[in-house]
């Protein structure tokens, strides 16, 4: 299995190079040359499988260049019910006949970014040591990313954490999450601005290759190929959790700000799983929903950023977007190349004309939801179902209700443990619920009174680079 750019000034190159290397040489985002086809066959020889055993089935296709026993050592050490409370790992629950919840969140950091994180630190350790390699990670985060990068990476040889969050707009909860943590190769960075600020930091020290090459530069955002394979996994799973044949279909319904979570199933919708619709929900920053219902992209700038009471969606500007694009347009990496050059540099683009594909071949679907719309889906979802949720998790049913057609089953991805948004969750509930009735695990008690350590900087990829070059030693 080779890997190309969407951009396609990259030559082809192997899984572990892409693993440690983020963002493409040409600023596109890497992905396979081609997608591996799954037949029914396959479909039924996977569908008893146990959760590390149906990742190894999966990931052995993508990381063909990692020894598969070694590859098989790093997927059961990732995936156990130590770290993710059960053997199932990513159980599914049911709220009425034809509406279930992937349970995602029940990792070491309560979000579901743990599934692929988890394995990405384990991934990255195994591979820095065959190459003799160190890596300096750049991130960054709307709330949950931070955390579970940071967890599944402190004390990791050979790797040092920069992770940049937008200053005040994440919660209490997500806040000493992070800054709570005082392993030394972890370095929580606060820029004064919105999450997409963060995000073009990471771009800019990216496309730097002087700076990229010097200091060892990767990344653990869902631009790395790694997450998204790794994430690929549950749909998989989630899917045979509700079906009894592969005669059945199901549409899945993700909260998205990034475009990740829903790219890996869209992946696993390539590669041949039955999936009928892919349903994208946006909170108020909704950029997202515009295009798969009108067509066009429009990035807002992060002045136009909403901050909601969903934050870890408070993005207007979709990195993981362009692996769909590229594909979108038959792989047309020069077309590509100009529309997200135009992204850059403030535009948006008019893909209106193939609105049809999008809907048809591709299966997406989109709507959004408000504060309100959260606060009345948390209340309801706890008194119909006696079932908490968070606001991303809350944002994805109720599109899911509002978008469901006759018939149709729809599995909605979790994105979080409510205890992560409390003050949301009692301000839906609060008349019927107590502090003890939203689940914390021991490991998260009394975090918040806990020393927390950040630094705080303006919005400006120098005073970044600066930090970096304080700690690391250039090669």
């Amino acid at each position: 299995m080779k890997y190309i750019s969407t951009r396609g000034q990259t030559e082809p190159m192997e899984f572990s190079d892409v693993l440690l290397m983020g963002l493409a040489p040409d600023g596109g985002l890497m992905l396979p040359e081609s997608y591996p086809q799954i037949d029914g066959a396959t479909l039924d020889e996977w569908r008893g499988l146990s959760y590390p055993e149906l990742a190894f089935a999966i990931m052995r296709l993508f990381a063909t260049d990692i020894d598969e026993a070694d590859l098989k050592d790093i997927i059961e050490r990732t995936y156990t019910k130590e770290v993710f409370g059960s053997d199932e790992i990513v159980p599914v629950r049911q709220l009425k006949d034809d509406l279930y919840i992937l349970g995602l969140s029940n990792g070491p950091t309560l979000a579901f970014k743990d599934v692929a994180m988890q394995f990405l630190g384990n991934a990255f350790e195994y591979v820095l040591k065959q190459k003799d390699k160190r890596l300096t990670i750049i991130g960054a985060t709307s709330g949950d990313t931070g955390s579970a990068a940071e967890y599944a990476l402190r004390g990791k040889e050979n790797i040092e954490v920069f992770m940049m969050s937008p200053y005040g707009k994440m919660s209490e909860f997500q806040r000493a999450q992070m800054y709570s943590l005082t392993d030394a190769n972890i370095h929580n960075i606060a820029i004064k601005g919105m999450f997409d600020d963060c995000q073009d930091i990471v771009k800019a020290l990216q496309q730097d290759a002087d700076f990229k090459a010097k200091y060892s530069l990767g990344t653990v955002n869902s631009i790395n190929w790694g997450r998204i394979l790794a994430q690929i996994v549950y749909y998989f799973k989630g899917y045979f959790a509700v079906t009894n044949s592969n005669e059945e279909k199901v549409s899945f319904c993700v909260p998205s700000g990034n475009f990740g979570n829903i790219c890996a199933g869209h992946i696993a919708r390539e590669m041949g799983l039955p999936i009928d619709r892919l349903i994208v929900a946006t909170n108020e920053n909704d950029v997202l929903n515009d295009f798969f219902n009108q067509g066009v992209y429009t990035p807002r700038p992060a002045d136009k950023t909403y901050v909601t009471s969903s934050p870890s969606m408070d993005i207007s500007k979709a990195s993981n977007f362009e692996r769909f694009v590229y594909l979108l347009l038959d792989k047309n990496s020069k077309r590509v190349h100009e529309l997200f050059d135009g992204v850059k540099a403030g535009n948006g683009f008019d893909l209106s004309g193939v609105l049809e594909a999008v809907n048809t071949r591709y299966g997406f679907a989109a709507g959004k939801s408000t504060h309100q719309d959260r606060l009345n889906t948390i209340k309801d979802v706890y008194e119909t179902y006696n079932d908490l949720i968070d606001p991303h998790t809350a944002d994805g049913i109720k599109v899911a209700r509002e978008l469901q057609k006759e018939g149709e089953v729809i599995i909605c991805a979790e994105t979080a443990l409510p205890v992560k948004f409390s003050e949301t969750i009692f301000e839906a509930v609060g008349d019927s619920l107590s502090e003890q009735d939203i689940e914390r695990p021991e490991h998260t008690k009394d975090i918040e009174s806990l020393e927390q350590h950040v630094t705080v900087l303006d919005n400006d990829a120098s005073l970044v680079a600066n930090e970096i070059k304080k700690v690391v030693t250039p090669v």
